[in-house]
């Protein structure tokens, strides 16, 4: 049997005084260059510096409403088609490709309070505040037909939010209760309830297609099985949520956006504390959805921006605002993953990308090459305290930035007041707890 031993020479690596110059060690290996790591280094820089020159994220404003967005669905087999709702009952749906508005609906008396489309792209569905959920066909009348809606159902109580199943002729509604109902049927297969507050949000699972989730204006998030016709469990926050949103990859994992300023990443398996706490929006957070490869979401929140959050990480990597846009209703992440859609109160909806610095269009095979050449560049010394600082910088509106500064004082008068109260109550006294279990009420189930 033999047995290598690694044996170092002192000689090679100690200094013999403290005057000697230290020994660095050297790679004779003649396809190696002495200088390769701070070459390297510039290069990586330069390309740091370089993305965010060229990182221009806004593409098109679709204007046409006259009355706020308040909802967005996406079509779920043509990228270019996209569904927007109106604070003045009007739906629109609009070409990205064109950037033009192709139909336009008077849907509803007052609010459209919710849209979802059918799993087979043929049809949608629209909820208002005048008490009805309604049915449209995607396709426009023929000539000389009137505008009609395929199927209405009116309901005895104002529905507040709306989602159809991933794969079968189902959907639920929300309001008062959450209905689950069949398309052919005028009344609901089966209510659930669990407490007492109107509900504002429902979203199936899009894996565990048969589970669903809801937020109360009581500060709950129920989640419920369609197989049972039951709620499983709830979790009661500090403050209310807006809405949630499935990981379209994890089929346990989902995110709250909430009225505290805060994302909330939750795995339904336990759900006494979140896997993640995302801060860095300085208002209340009113939409969220995730990208189609489930490592990351977009958020749009009351302070007239949207961020984009990687799911593992509780900072924004980037910030998207306008000197017109004001406070973001809705927001939705297309299906190929490369852009974002907002709608907002002054009657627009935009058109990001989701990489600010992306290259549109064809790109040759140098190009390519040169892209992923500095990717890694960058993933290699993103570390580095200069690189990072130039990657991280982004340019705030002032209201933000100062809202920014004026909490972080705050953060810290309360952390103070913490450590001071441990620091002068009896051992045992004052239960330390952790920054996630913080805003979590508890958990019934």
């Amino acid at each position: 049997m033999k047995v290598k031993m690694l044996s170092r020479n002192p000689d090679n690596y100690v200094r013999e005084t403290k005057l000697d110059l230290q020994r660095v060690p050297r790679n004779y290996d003649p396809t190696l260059h002495p200088f390769e790591v701070p070459r390297e280094y510039v290069r990586a820089l330069n390309a740091t510096k370089l993305e965010r020159v060229f990182a221009k994220p806004f593409l098109a404003s679709l204007d046409g409403h006259r009355d706020g967005v308040n909802c967005l669905a996406k079509h779920p087999k043509s990228l270019a088609t996209v569904l927007s709702g109106a604070c003045d009952g009007e739906v629109r749906i609009w070409n990205l490709t064109k950037q033009k508005c192709i139909r336009a609906i008077q849907a509803h008396e007052g609010f459209v309070r919710g849209m979802c489309t059918r799993f087979c792209g043929t049809s949608f569905f629209t909820v208002g505040d005048d008490k009805t959920v309604k049915q449209w066909k995607m396709d426009a009348p023929a000539y000389g037909e009137e505008e009609e809606p395929l199927h209405t159902i009116l309901g005895k109580t104002v529905y507040t939010g709306i989602d159809h199943h991933w794969k079968e002729a189902v959907f639920a509604t929300c309001g008062q209760q959450v209905d689950i109902w069949d398309e052919q049927r005028t009344s609901p297969i089966c209510s659930m309830t669990w407490g007492f507050d109107s509900i504002s949000s429902v979203k199936f699972n899009p894996i565990e297609t048969f589970l669903l989730g809801s937020c109360a204006s009581d500060r709950n998030i129920v989640l419920y099985d369609m197989r049972q016709s039951t709620p499983l469990k709830k979790v009661i926050l500090d403050m209310r949520t807006n809405t949630i949103c499935w990981n379209p990859m994890e089929a346990f994992i989902f995110t709250a956006a909430n009225e505290d300023y805060n994302l909330y990443t939750f795995d339904m398996r336990a759900l006494d504390t979140p896997v993640v706490v995302h801060k860095d929006h300085v208002s209340a957070v009113l939409d969220v959805d995730y990208s189609p490869t489930g490592k990351e979401f977009v958020s749009a929140s009351f302070d007239k921006s949207i961020r984009i959050f990687p799911v593992d990480k509780s900072r924004s990597r980037e910030v998207y605002h306008t000197k017109r846009m004001q406070h973001v209703i809705c927001v939705k992440w297309t299906s190929d993953s490369k852009y974002i859609m907002c709608g907002s109160d002054e009657m627009n909806i935009r058109l990001w990308k989701a990489n600010a610095s992306e290259k549109l269009g064809v790109l040759t095979s140098r190009e390519k090459a040169a892209k992923d050449y500095n990717q890694k560049l960058k993933e290699k010394f993103r570390h580095h305290p200069h690189i990072k600082r130039i990657a991280r910088h982004r340019h705030l509106p002032k209201s933000i930035y100062s809202q920014i500064q004026e909490q972080r004082i705050m953060k810290e008068a309360r952390r103070r007041k913490e450590i001071n109260r441990l620091k002068h109550s009896k051992p045992g006294s004052v239960p330390v707890v952790s920054e996630k279990k913080k805003h979590v009420v508890a958990v019934v189930k």
